[in-house]
């Protein structure tokens, strides 16, 4: 007999409110194992806010979230996350190594020192992401676009079985925009889940194979030929859209 597999996400009855104002309403939200996910929806939809629900940095007002069917909190260690490259202190004084490098303190935890083998897997995700040139230069010195590869390349290091990116293509030139979707799309091939944050619909058939579509409540969640349709983007974007699917 087969063992269903669980998710990767389960959000249930999930509500986030600020000032008593719904940011999330009652989400209902399943991500199956091996998906690259796009969630996408208007300004103010609450695409970031459900990202940081899921990593347990804004509270909730009502609702449960599992990774792999346990909490968050057992499970850091298996979640990689890539944040707005906007809320980051890129003034900070520290280079694209060790940036990376924080990537492996889960395994290594905050007292054991680097060893040989964790520099090694830094500098293997630097390689990836194309920054081994800079791998000494200070992150302030790098233009947007490196720095999203810098921080892709510290979630790679921790080798999770779930990664959470919220808008990685930001400000992002064609080559770069390029790069990462070719190394989320190995993630997946990998049979890793990823779940990005996303603006452009007109990438989404061609980057993703799951979208999920968000206005406060969820609209729609599922594979992007079922999903991404003129419907279900209309009652996403309340018809206020200039790029429709033909579908």
């Amino acid at each position: 007999m087969d063992v269903p597999k669980t998710n990767a996400i389960s959000v249930m009855d999930l509500t986030v409110a600020y000032h008593e104002t719904p940011v999330l309403w009652d989400i209902d939200l399943d991500v199956p194992p091996g998906v690259l996910l796009a969630i996408v929806g208007p300004n103010g939809a609450g695409k970031t806010t459900l990202i940081k629900a899921i990593l347990g940095l804004v509270r909730t007002a009502s609702g449960k979230i599992l990774i792999h069917n346990k909490p968050y909190e057992e499970q850091r260690k298996i979640v990689g996350y890539v944040p707005q490259r906007g809320s980051v202190d890129w003034d900070f004084p520290t280079n694209v190594l060790d940036v990376v490098m924080m990537g492996r303190y889960g395994s290594l935890g905050w007292i054991r020192r680097p060893r040989k083998n964790d520099r090694e897997l830094a500098m293997h995700a630097i390689e990836k992401v194309g920054m081994e040139k800079y791998s000494n230069r200070q992150i302030s010195q790098l233009s947007g676009g490196q720095q999203q590869r810098v921080f892709l390349a510290r979630a790679l290091v921790q080798d999770s079985n779930v990664y959470l990116m919220d808008e990685p293509f930001q400000g992002v030139d064609a080559t770069t925009e390029r790069a990462i979707v070719g190394l989320l799309q190995e993630l997946r091939e990998n049979g890793k889940t990823v779940v990005v944050v996303h603006h452009d619909l007109q990438t989404v058939s061609d980057y993703f194979d799951w979208v999920t579509l968000l206005n406060i409540r969820r609209i729609a969640s599922g594979p992007v030929q079922d999903t991404f349709t003129s419907e279900n983007l209309r009652e996403t974007y309340g018809g206020r859209i200039g790029f429709m699917k033909n579908r």
